[in-house]
Protein backbone atom coordinates (compact mmCIF):
# COMPACT_ATOMS: atom_id res chain seq x y z
CA UNK A 1 0.00 0.00 0.00
CA UNK A 2 1.15 3.59 -0.73
CA UNK A 3 -0.37 6.10 2.29
CA UNK A 4 -0.67 9.67 1.43
CA UNK A 5 -1.70 12.30 3.16
CA UNK A 6 -4.93 14.75 1.56
CA UNK A 7 -7.15 17.54 2.64
CA UNK A 8 -9.22 19.96 0.75
CA UNK A 9 -8.03 23.08 0.03
CA UNK A 10 -9.15 25.43 2.23
CA UNK A 11 -6.90 28.37 3.01
CA UNK A 12 -9.93 30.28 5.45
CA UNK A 13 -10.09 27.20 7.74
CA UNK A 14 -7.59 27.68 11.00
CA UNK A 15 -7.65 24.24 11.22
CA UNK A 16 -7.07 22.14 8.12
CA UNK A 17 -5.23 18.57 8.84
CA UNK A 18 -4.84 15.56 6.97
CA UNK A 19 -5.98 12.48 6.52
CA UNK A 20 -4.19 9.04 6.04
CA UNK A 21 -5.61 7.24 2.74
CA UNK A 22 -4.21 4.06 1.52
CA UNK A 23 -4.21 3.00 -1.88
CA UNK A 24 -3.11 -0.12 -3.17
CA UNK A 25 0.38 0.28 -5.50
CA UNK A 26 -1.80 -2.05 -8.42
CA UNK A 27 -3.89 0.81 -9.04
CA UNK A 28 -2.06 3.74 -8.50
CA UNK A 29 -3.79 5.54 -11.23
CA UNK A 30 -5.23 9.27 -11.16
CA UNK A 31 -8.56 7.76 -10.98
CA UNK A 32 -8.46 5.71 -8.07
CA UNK A 33 -6.30 8.29 -6.16
CA UNK A 34 -9.65 10.97 -7.11
CA UNK A 35 -12.24 8.04 -5.95
CA UNK A 36 -10.57 7.22 -2.63
CA UNK A 37 -9.50 10.52 -1.52
CA UNK A 38 -13.36 11.59 -2.48
CA UNK A 39 -14.60 9.07 -0.64
CA UNK A 40 -12.59 9.38 2.64
CA UNK A 41 -13.70 13.07 2.70
CA UNK A 42 -16.86 12.64 1.88
CA UNK A 43 -17.11 14.91 -1.39
CA UNK A 44 -18.29 14.26 -4.74
CA UNK A 45 -15.59 14.17 -7.55
CA UNK A 46 -17.31 16.19 -9.86
CA UNK A 47 -16.34 19.19 -7.25
CA UNK A 48 -12.72 18.51 -7.44
CA UNK A 49 -11.23 20.75 -9.69
CA UNK A 50 -7.91 19.77 -9.34
CA UNK A 51 -5.36 17.55 -7.21
CA UNK A 52 -1.82 19.36 -5.96
CA UNK A 53 1.24 17.92 -4.55
CA UNK A 54 2.09 20.25 -2.03
CA UNK A 55 3.69 22.40 -2.40
CA UNK A 56 2.94 23.42 -5.83
CA UNK A 57 2.49 20.24 -8.37
CA UNK A 58 -0.54 19.75 -10.18
CA UNK A 59 -1.60 16.23 -10.50
CA UNK A 60 -2.74 15.24 -13.85
CA UNK A 61 -2.14 11.40 -15.11
CA UNK A 62 -1.77 8.27 -14.40
CA UNK A 63 2.61 8.52 -14.39
CA UNK A 64 2.12 11.49 -11.86
CA UNK A 65 0.80 9.40 -9.15
CA UNK A 66 2.73 6.58 -9.92
CA UNK A 67 5.31 8.72 -8.68
CA UNK A 68 4.06 9.51 -5.43
CA UNK A 69 6.05 8.58 -2.46
CA UNK A 70 4.49 7.47 1.29
CA UNK A 71 3.22 10.45 3.52
CA UNK A 72 3.32 13.01 0.39
CA UNK A 73 0.63 15.77 1.24
CA UNK A 74 -1.96 16.31 -1.73
CA UNK A 75 -4.77 18.74 -1.91
CA UNK A 76 -7.94 18.82 -3.21
CA UNK A 77 -8.55 22.34 -4.94
CA UNK A 78 -12.97 22.36 -5.35
CA UNK A 79 -14.55 24.06 -7.91
CA UNK A 80 -16.56 27.17 -6.51
CA UNK A 81 -20.19 27.54 -7.09
CA UNK A 82 -22.43 29.69 -4.67
CA UNK A 83 -24.79 27.11 -4.80
CA UNK A 84 -22.20 24.15 -3.50
CA UNK A 85 -19.81 26.18 -1.19
CA UNK A 86 -18.98 23.54 2.02
CA UNK A 87 -18.20 26.30 3.96
CA UNK A 88 -19.72 29.47 4.60
CA UNK A 89 -17.22 32.50 4.75
CA UNK A 90 -18.21 35.98 6.24
CA UNK A 91 -17.44 38.93 4.05
CA UNK A 92 -15.27 41.28 5.11
CA UNK A 93 -17.94 43.94 5.21
CA UNK A 94 -20.12 42.13 7.50
CA UNK A 95 -19.10 43.70 10.90
CA UNK A 96 -20.86 41.47 13.65
CA UNK A 97 -23.96 43.59 15.12
CA UNK A 98 -23.76 45.96 12.12
CA UNK A 99 -27.51 47.19 11.97
CA UNK A 100 -27.82 49.29 8.33
CA UNK A 101 -30.52 51.10 9.70
CA UNK A 102 -29.47 52.12 12.90
CA UNK A 103 -26.53 54.10 11.17
CA UNK A 104 -29.16 55.57 8.70
CA UNK A 105 -30.73 57.44 11.57
CA UNK A 106 -30.17 61.43 11.81
CA UNK A 107 -30.46 63.24 15.02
Amino acid sequence: ELVLKVRIQNPNLRENDFIEIELDRQELTYKELLRVSCHELGLNPERVQKIRKLPNTMLRKDKDVARLQDFQELELVLTVSDKNLIFRVPALFEPSGYNQKASELTY
